[in-house]
């Protein structure tokens, strides 16, 4: 990949730090496409024959799961009926107005839920789950150190009956659709991971993703930039109003340069227009590229993907509000 090359010709060590707490215990689970558990390479024949042992199958399938992008597409195209959402925010994914499209294509819809979100309302079945103070689990951090971890609250201390965990409802659910899993608590979870133990051979390196050239922004135009901050309009923080009050707030950046381009002062409404409509924020000047604009993804509106149909590296136009017209959809932050 483009950013593991300079650390390998440098020797130098590259880290990935992800800002999901779950997002390297998924990977190590095997979570992605192109492993199996224990993040071992789908296509390694030792790495399918340890798993397969384990799971007491002759062979495991010799083919790569779906990402993300092609599940919500063979869902737009009818070619999967059902769809098992947990945990997603729509608006965080790469194309939120595909996504939408893909769960009101599919046939069924079962969410697994800590709180009402936008995939409630098209779900055919909602099944609560437990949050992470309610149960035993374990994290990986960033380094891949196990750290476990009990329930915070237990059932005794709670006003209403516990959830089922994650891992429950997944079981309850293959049970009903005679697949059994064999994995009805932590225990067994956690006894079939010791089981697989860890792996040690190379790690997978496909699919592998090419750069491809960013757009050449004219006057006018910039490159979009952002990224989600801590603390936005995620589900879970919703009715923390303390939390809330302690936000940053939301500002779009631009170079001084460019926000002279284009007539805009620190401080004044800059409006970002993409292929879906706009979003305004307040800018604030600051030393970066020239004719690239950063914003938060999720802190007004719809988030910005929604919003104005474009995710980091597209092109979008930028101008001051004075000069944008009506758009077909606004946000003022």
């Amino acid at each position: 990949p483009p950013r593991a090359r300079p650390a390998a010709a440098t020797g130098a060590r590259l880290v990935w730090i992800p800002r999901r707490a779950g997002e390297r215990g998924a990977v190590e689970a095997g979570a992605l496409p192109s492993l199996l558990p224990g993040g071992r390479p789908a296509t390694d024949p030792r790495a399918r024959e340890e798993v397969a042992a384990v799971w007491g199958v002759a062979e495991l399938p010799h083919r790569y799961g779906r990402d993300t992008g092609q599940i919500v597409e063979a869902a737009v195209r009818g070619e999967l009926q059902a769809l098992l959402v947990a945990g997603v925010e729509v608006a965080d994914l790469p194309d939120p107005a595909r996504a939408r499209a893909a769960l009101a294509e599919a046939g069924f819809v079962v969410s697994l839920e800590l709180r009402p979100s936008e995939v409630t309302e098209l779900a055919d079945v909602v099944l609560p789950v437990a949050a992470v103070a309610e149960k035993a689990g374990t994290f990986l951090n960033w380094e891949g150190r196990v750290r476990m971890f009990e329930a915070a609250l237990k059932p005794d201390q709670m006003t209403r009956r516990p959830a089922p965990t994650d891992a429950r409802v997944l079981q309850m659910l293959a049970d009903a659709m005679d697949v059994h899993l064999g994995l009805p608590d932590l225990r067994t979870v956690r006894a079939e991971l010791d089981r697989l133990g860890a792996w040690d051979g190379p790690r997978a390196t496909e699919p592998l993703e090419t750069a491809s050239s960013l757009p050449r922004p004219a006057a006018g135009e910039a490159v979009l930039a952002g990224h989600r901050l801590l603390l936005d309009q995620g589900v879970l923080q919703q009715g923390d109003e303390a939390l809330a009050g302690t936000r940053h707030a939301a500002h779009a950046r631009v170079s001084a340069a460019t926000a002279a381009e284009v007539g805009v002062k620190d401080g004044d409404p800059l409006v970002v227009t993409g292929t879906a409509g706009t979003v305004r924020l307040p800018l604030e000047i600051t030393e970066m590229p020239d004719r690239v604009v950063w914003l938060p993804m999720n802190s007004v509106g719809g988030g910005v993907a929604s919003d104005t149909g474009e995710q980091p590296g597209s092109l979008v136009r930028i101008g001051p509000a004075a000069l944008a017209g009506e758009a077909p959809k606004e946000v003022e932050g």
